[in-house]
């Protein structure tokens, strides 16, 4: 392979974890976008935390203002609206002078919005959080709590985690005034005990632009499905577009359960034949989220998933999102190959260190949307053979702890406290990264492996 910083183009890259049942792979390179695609990795311990914007990006990617102010708060002198029943700054009680919907009548301030990431008692986005449910992992609600769902299907708890007391409709705490995070900052998805995720708008960005789908049949610890997708952020309704394509995938995934005459070489053959369809229908619910006349940067996403079947694991990967095998013992490994400038530097000799904190380490080659130049996942078959967790993970995460070993250590470390509970662990792994300082969207997927692992074509029990 030629130089990637002087002809990053002269020659496709390949898969080097070819598929054993198929024709080896390749992922075509194309020039690199020349929009800013990624955010810029700074240093992980002096983060700046940004200031809240004083604009907001609506559906059709037009920036307009927010509501303007109207006045000052008679008990602190900061600045609120004429809507406004609490002061956000000191919590005192306020007279609106007009409907709260004018307030939030822009999409990205909806009225009702998830418990602050860290509220105590934050209720389970996942469901019940026990496992049971219909096992895609879609946020569901407990019918005894009476939850509102936002329009993306996430439940709205009512309850501020700052002091307990309500949110009104406003979006805003009946009692200290806070606001209502918006419903993605940071939701859990549990379908199964063994199988379990966490996603977090983080530190730094004012909107979560990662996205997870999860999957698990009740009952079988031999099939899962963990899905990642990571908006770019230079993109319009980026947002949109990963939501859009973890479902889509995740759908795909879920619907056939096709595995050949049951072979280990033919159940391989036909998940990546589905991993490949699954990409291409995510492909498509991004372009469908494109707005009218869109055309300068269309939503996009990057996409990596981990299909489980028996004791075979297949991932597929479009972009720099990851997939990793972290077993208790032994070696891990870094299953799918970033689709980037970094991994290209790598590839030409380049320390791992040196690539990844470069100017344009976060410049992917390949991605989903309308503008995508090939979409084909590069796909990995393993077969997996002693216990330890397989994560999937937006670069929230690596960007922290990119090699195999060293995200193993923290995996291992961080399990003596959270307990083998996959939800309670990328919960703490998401903690870890905001502690670091959180400068991007973090994304957490994770199913534990126990051994004995049923074989592919081992018999179904009834």
């Amino acid at each position: 392979m030629t130089d990637p910083v002087s002809d990053p183009v002269s020659e496709p890259m390949t898969d080097p974890v070819s598929d054993p049942v198929s024709e080896p792979m390749t992922a075509p390179v194309s020039e690199p976008r020349t929009d800013p695609v990624r955010k810029p990795m700074t240093d992980p311990v002096s983060v700046p935390v940004s200031v809240p914007r004083t604009d907001r990006v609506t559906r059709s990617g037009v920036t307009t203002p927010t509501a303007p102010t109207e006045s000052v708060c008679p008990s602190c002198g900061a600045a609120i609206r004429a809507s406004d029943s609490f002061c956000e700054s000191c919590g005192a009680s306020l007279t609106p002078t007009a409907p709260a919907e004018e307030a939030i009548a822009d999409p990205d301030a909806a009225p009702f919005m998830s418990a602050p990431t860290r509220a105590p008692g934050r209720n389970d986005s996942a469901g019940t959080g026990d496992g049971t449910g219909d096992g895609t992992g879609d946020a569901t609600v407990d019918a005894t709590q009476a939850l509102p769902v936002s329009p993306d299907g996430f439940p709205v708890p009512t309850t501020c985690g700052q002091c307990g007391g309500r949110f009104a409709a406003d979006g805003y705490c009946e009692q200290c005034g806070a606001r209502a995070p918006k419903p993605r900052d940071h939701f859990t998805e549990r379908p199964a005990p063994w199988v379990g995720g966490a996603c977090d708008r983080g530190v730094r960005h004012t909107r979560n632009e990662d996205a997870m789908a999860l999957a698990a049949p009740a009952g079988d610890q031999r099939r899962a499905v963990l899905i990642v997708c990571d908006g770019v952020s230079s993109a319009e309704d980026s947002d949109v577009a990963s939501l859009a394509a973890v479902r889509a995938a995740r759908d795909v995934l879920t619907a056939s359960q096709a595995r050949g005459v049951g072979t280990p070489d033919a159940v391989a053959a036909a998940v990546t034949s589905r991993l490949v369809a699954a990409v291409d229908a995510a492909n498509a619910a991004v372009v469908d989220t494109a707005q009218a006349g869109t055309t300068a940067n269309p939503p996009s996403c990057t996409f990596a998933a981990a299909v489980l079947e028996g004791d075979l694991l297949l991932t597929g990967c479009v972009g720099d999102s990851r997939a990793y095998w972290l077993p208790d013992d032994g070696v891990a490994e870094q299953l799918t190959v970033d689709d980037s400038w970094a991994a290209h530097q790598m590839a030409a000799g380049v320390s791992r260190e040196q690539a990844e904190t470069g100017p344009r380490a976060h410049a992917i080659t390949r991605w989903l949307g309308s503008d995508a130049p090939d979409h084909t996942p590069t796909t990995t078959t393993t077969t997996l053979t002693e216990s330890g967790w397989v994560l999937v993970c937006s670069d929230g995460l690596w960007n922290y702890c990119s090699s195999a070993a060293d995200l193993a250590t923290l995996v291992r470390t961080t399990a003596t406290t959270t307990g083998s509970d996959p939800v309670a662990l990328a919960e703490a792994l998401v903690d870890w990264a905001n502690e670091q300082g959180g400068q991007d969207n973090i994304t957490v997927a994770l199913a534990r492996i126990e051994p004995p692992l049923p074989s592919p074509d081992a018999p179904d029990v009834p």
